[in-house]
């Protein structure tokens, strides 16, 4: 890594996920500042403008859709490079969204390292692309209602299928299932506050 690329923002919700790049990517040589939400990102962001971030989509506070548009709002920091990570939001609809907001790339998790630190290389030897004109308020938010509430009826089918899964299941075999009934209830949760927010947010705006 050039001595003036920089260094790299990674944020990451999930402890294991985030420790595994940051100390990955350290190990190769880069400079690396890490978050755990949008919010978190932006504050590193306005101390010190990073030379790429690394983001997850679904997140507390502020998740990778808000945190990328929140970016290319600003003529500061519109052209920054950002690469999504995402388990939840993989469908094709979910990265045209992505990319329509000005992500660079999007990678599926699990993160396949061997393709993924080359990619990282490659993004930082490339000249900075030209900046673009980024989505308007009601344009943004409705794009990204329509995202979430297809993914909150996707947890929701989830989650009924694990319960069934679950009634079906001797205790001692249970624990996996448990596990991701636990995690889906969660990310349900998180989607259903998102949403709550932009209705509001949507239903107060004027061109809404």
């Amino acid at each position: 890594m050039r001595p003036d690329t920089g260094y790299l923002l990674v944020v990451e919700d999930v402890p294991d996920i985030l420790i595994l790049l940051d100390t990955t990517l350290r190990f190769r040589g880069y400079r690396v500042v890490t978050a755990y939400n949008g919010m978190e990102a932006m504050q590193a962001i306005h101390k010190e403008r990073p030379a790429l971030i690394i983001t997850d989509i679904l997140m507390p506070k502020m998740d990778g859709f808000s945190l990328v548009h929140r970016l290319r709002l600003d003529p500061e920091t519109r052209d920054i490079p950002v690469v999504f990570l995402s388990a939840t939001y993989v469908a094709p609809e979910d990265k045209v969204f992505a990319h329509t907001l000005g992500v660079t790339r999007f990678i599926e998790k699990p993160v396949d390292l061997e393709t993924f630190l080359p990619m990282i290389d490659h993004l930082l030897e490339q000249e900075l692309p030209p900046k673009f004109e980024p989505l308007n308020e009601v344009e943004f938010y409705s794009g990204y209602r329509k995202r979430l509430e297809i993914k909150l009826r996707q947890k929701n089918t989830q989650i009924v299928r694990d319960q069934h899964l679950l009634a079906t299941l001797p205790e001692n075999e249970q624990s996996t299932i448990k596990a991701s009934l636990q995690i889906a209830t969660e990310e349900r949760e998180e989607i259903q506050k998102l949403l709550d927010q932009i209705y509001k947010i949507l239903k107060n705006h004027p061109n809404g």
